[in-house]
């Protein structure tokens, strides 16, 4: 494999993907998609990751999504057991999303990071943001003093950012959330102090689902536990969303395919 920050080819970047399991075979398991899947069915918000999905979604329906944008195993009497991310697909979700970012640098739009997988995917954002910004593109500071109040081990804590990033915090902890609460919190914030919301956002879980759901340009990472955001793109409210394991046993795996997107986008990446 090259160096992180030297851009694979293509086919190592697929060799690469597969052997760091970020897809091919993953580590979430059959079971569990197919329960987040049937959840999401019957309305349970938490996985809606801050889309309106109402009632018209089936669990075929559902599935049939995952397959085509993110590659499951495509027999509905596969229970339990292995699962799949094609890498294909991981490799043609993020060609797309550098199409955005190039055009977004181009364009010099104001853009927000937001992870909701600081474990996973925080350099990640991180490095897609430095590049835009180097490249010209404005990223937006969030009002500071920002809370969610709710109670919800998922929702309550500190909106910060870090390293241009937005952020769930609790305890001096950075928090894996899908809760889409932080998102409205900075969007209703700038919305009070009169500033003009985020012209594109780039993030994952319920930061990227609320943001596409107020409307907002929006691309995302997203696992294959996770169909909403799958939903939203093929409904037309997430712009882009790249499928792949969104936290892999070691983030450094992750370098390389940011090397990949940032060198497709054409925005400069860190020596």
């Amino acid at each position: 494999m090259t160096k992180p920050n030297i851009p694979p080819s293509r086919d190592e970047l697929l060799r690469h993907l597969v052997a760091t399991r970020i897809s091919g075979p993953v580590a979430t398991p059959r079971e569990v998609n197919l329960r987040h899947y049937a959840e999401l069915v019957k309305g349970n918000r938490r996985f809606w990751l801050g889309l309106e999905l109402g009632d018209r979604w089936t669990q075929e329906d559902v599935l049939a999504v995952m397959v085509e944008r993110a590659g499951v195993h495509p027999d509905p009497e596969h229970h339990f057991g292995q699962d799949t991310i094609d890498p294909l697909l991981t490799l043609a979700g993020l060609d797309r999303m550098a199409a955005v970012l190039r055009d977004a640098a181009a364009r010099r739009l104001r853009v927000l990071l937001a992870t909701g997988h600081p474990g996973g995917l925080l350099d990640v954002h991180r490095a897609v943001g430095r590049a835009l910004r180097a490249a010209g593109a404005e990223i937006l500071d969030i009002p500071r003093g920002l809370h969610t109040t709710e109670g919800d081990d998922e929702t309550s804590g500190s909106v910060r950012q870090f390293g241009d990033v937005a952020v769930l915090e609790r305890g001096a902890t950075l928090w894996h959330t899908h809760a889409p609460q932080p998102m409205s919190a900075i969007l209703d914030a700038l919305d009070a102090a009169g500033r003009p919301r985020p012209e594109l956002v780039v993030a994952d879980h319920g930061w990227a689902g609320r943001a596409g759901q107020y409307g907002i340009p929006t691309v995302a990472f997203a696992d294959c536990n996770d169909p909403a955001l799958f939903l939203g793109e093929a409904e037309g409210s997430v712009t882009v969303t790249v499928p792949l394991d969104d936290h892999v046993v070691d983030a450094r795996d992750y370098a390389p395919m940011t090397a990949y997107l940032l060198a497709a986008a054409g925005l400069p990446a860190e020596g």
